[in-house]
């Protein structure tokens, strides 16, 4: 099966359906704006996924998973050597690291976090290349593609509709003052806490999200989350500081204490 082309003509849903239907074996390469991902199939199922530049895909998953931390990941990147994936995992069950469940669930989650993007992108060339041609030693996972494309698909309809919600990210926001506010929700993300910590009316979201490398989905996902929690709400932007002003760009100090006071005196 020759697929070739580029996502304006054939959605990710249909692709990885005619994958599925045809229960292929082979990898199939997107790419959009520069970055690559490879998507490995076998029978139809979706097995595996990499990403350029994040060095041990092992490594990213776990990463990632918070399983282990950026320090050990880059030591594992940097002791990978020639180690296969099962190989280098085998090494870090043994020593105690990380579990073989662990392994298997971050690689799962790797690989999802990986394709369901695809299902925003409109436009992005893509190949599928027929035939296992992946290194030996690879941790694969299977996963049915229907439960990929109904999630993809129904991530897809929910970043649609935040786009909608929340179009102008040159807004500013702070704190709710109201009482009716939702403070049962503590547990916040360390995502979520990012954000926290520069809510000012001097610091945009868009300033935020490029603080934090966030990409305009993500950070619409989490202000979105802070808006359901009634933790804060949209207000006027102000007019950044002359230079040799004495405000920071950064959120004051007694701005992430306010919420820390109140989640505090519930």
């Amino acid at each position: 099966m020759a697929l070739k082309g580029n996502l304006s003509e054939l959605s990710m849903a249909q692709l990885l359906n005619l994958i599925n239907l045809a229960r292929k074996t082979g990898t199939l390469m997107v790419d959009e704006n520069g970055q690559q991902v490879a998507l490995q199939f076998e029978e139809g199922k979706l097995v595996y996924a990499a990403v350029d530049g994040t060095g041990s895909t092992l490594a990213a998953a776990l990463r990632q998973s918070g399983a282990i931390t950026e320090g050990k990941a880059r030591a594992i990147d940097s002791r990978a050597g020639s180690r296969s994936e099962k190989e280098l995992g085998l090494l870090l069950v043994d020593g105690g690291y990380v579990s073989q469940r662990e392994i298997l669930e971050s690689m799962r989650s790797y690989i999802l976090s990986s394709v369901y993007p695809l299902f925003a992108c409109s436009d992005g060339w893509f190949e599928f290349r027929s035939g296992w041609s992946t290194e030996e030693g690879i941790i694969t996972v299977p996963i049915e593609v229907e439960q990929v494309i109904t999630e993809g698909i129904r991530l897809r309809e929910k970043w649609e509709r935040l786009e909608e919600e929340l179009p102008d990210l040159d807004i500013s926001l702070e704190f709710a003052e109201s009482p009716e506010a939702d403070l049962s929700r503590v547990d916040f993300s360390a995502e979520e806490w990012d954000v926290i910590s520069f809510v000012s009316p001097r610091n945009t979201l868009r300033q935020i999200a490029r603080r934090h490398n966030f990409s305009e989905r993500e950070i619409r996902e989490i202000v979105a989350g802070l808006f359901e929690a009634g933790v804060v709400r949209i207000t006027q932007a102000e007019e950044p500081v002359a230079a040799g002003g004495k405000e920071s760009p950064e959120a004051q100090p007694n701005l992430v204490q306010r919420i820390i006071s109140r989640i505090r005196g519930r």
